[in-house]
């Protein structure tokens, strides 16, 4: 396979994806199954419960799971580049600019803060009906929420996730649709380096937080909380908001306002949820930050891909691993939930007007199927003429 080509396949995606990692697959399905066949149905779906599986930014994944299965490891990092460097571009400069022209309290950012209410809005009660079908994963994602809403840190989250999962082992165990599988997906990954990538994907998780505390410069600071939130990710590119938010807010690095506005301004662009991280770091310290925020919240993705594509065709067979999936995926809805409260809503619902903006922006999401674009682009003129 030519690695020009998976290049300018994949950048043509990641300039055109927009809707989201559920539109992303139904993107990346019609472009690489039906179209150019390089993967087929069964292989394609096998992939993509894989990368559900993992934490991390699932359509990403899947990009970079095509790459491997039809360029090697060189072509997984080359379909990932095409992926996610058009909205990494736009979004590093979009941080530039604001930090440049002094605009932070122009009324046409409260109206980017507002698209960010409605759309997390929308992204909980998709994911809630999906994630938290019974009542036992209501009462998983319920604790979360009371416990991640009245403790409040991003230590609070990882916990939860543990409990989660703890919780889903026992409880869903027996659940056996992810069991009863039993096809194979061979990929030209070997089980030494497969082996070595998990290594590497635990070892900077635990290893990067004792880092930050000998060293206490912001690069290493910056790197080990965006690949914290990259590693500790379930369920989608909004999970990440809480994770960062908590990281980057209540330390001064960047402001509410300023984390919001990026929030929103990443609806508007396509590619993965992720390259949020580009703005942040564009935000905090120029075009350097920015490539190293990038680097840090996908790096987890890439060892993780890489280091279960080897193993994945015993995991998906045991049900244990599948109740775990089951409970995590139940306290991402009440993280998120937690989330939409605080910072989302106290921060930028603060009267009728506010409420009416977001409220109609909503309806648009949820009701009238407008696309993303659409709804940053409304958000922004309600801002400009009447925030």
């Amino acid at each position: 396979m030519n690695w020009m080509e998976i290049l300018l396949v994949s950048t043509r995606l990641g300039l055109t994806s927009f809707g989201g990692p559920i539109a992303h697959l139904g993107y990346f399905h019609e472009e690489y199954v039906r179209k150019k066949k390089w993967i087929d149905e069964k292989t394609y779906s096998e992939l993509v419960a894989l990368c559900q599986f993992l934490p991390g930014p699932a359509s990403s994944q899947v990009g970079i799971g095509i790459g491997i299965l039809k360029g090697g490891k060189m072509g997984g990092i080359i379909s990932f580049i095409g992926f996610t460097i058009p909205s990494v571009i736009v979004l590093t400069l979009f941080a530039i600019f604001l930090e440049n022209t002094g605009v932070s309290d122009a009324g046409w950012l409260s109206g980017l803060k507002i698209v960010a209410v409605a759309v997390v809005a929308h992204a909980v009660l998709g994911m809630a009906s999906k994630l938290t079908p019974d009542l036992t994963r209501k009462a998983i994602a319920l604790l979360a929420l009371l416990v991640t809403l009245l403790w409040g840190s991003a230590f609070s989250q990882v916990t939860v996730i543990i409990i989660a999962g703890a919780c889903g082992f026992f409880l869903f165990r027996k659940d056996e649709g992810m069991a009863e599988q039993k096809n194979h997906s061979h990929f030209p990954i070997s089980k030494t380096f497969g082996s070595v990538c998990l290594v590497l994907f635990f070892g900077l998780l635990g290893g990067l937080p004792l880092l930050k505390e000998a060293t206490s410069t912001m690069a290493v600071t910056l790197f080990d909380s965006f690949y914290r939130a990259g590693a500790l990710v379930f369920g989608g590119g909004h999970v990440v908001l809480p994770l960062l938010e908590k990281e980057l807010v209540p330390t001064g690095i960047i402001s509410g306002q300023e984390f919001l506005a990026g929030y929103g301004a990443a609806q508007a662009v396509p590619g993965p949820m992720f390259t949020f991280a580009a703005f942040l770091g564009g935000a905090i310290g120029g075009w350097e930050y920015a490539l190293l925020a990038t680097i840090a919240i996908f790096l987890p993705a890439f060892l993780l891909i890489f280091g279960a594509l080897p193993f994945w065709n015993a995991l998906r067979r045991n049900p244990g691993m599948n109740g775990v999936l089951m409970g995590v995926n139940a306290s991402v809805v009440g993280i998120l939930i937690s989330a939409f409260y605080e910072p989302i809503w106290t921060s930028t619902i603060t009267s009728p007007l506010h409420f009416g903006i977001a409220a109609i922006l909503f309806s648009m999401l949820m009701f009238w199927k407008l696309p993303p674009w659409v709804i940053v682009a409304a958000g922004i003129i309600a801002g400009f003429l009447f925030l």
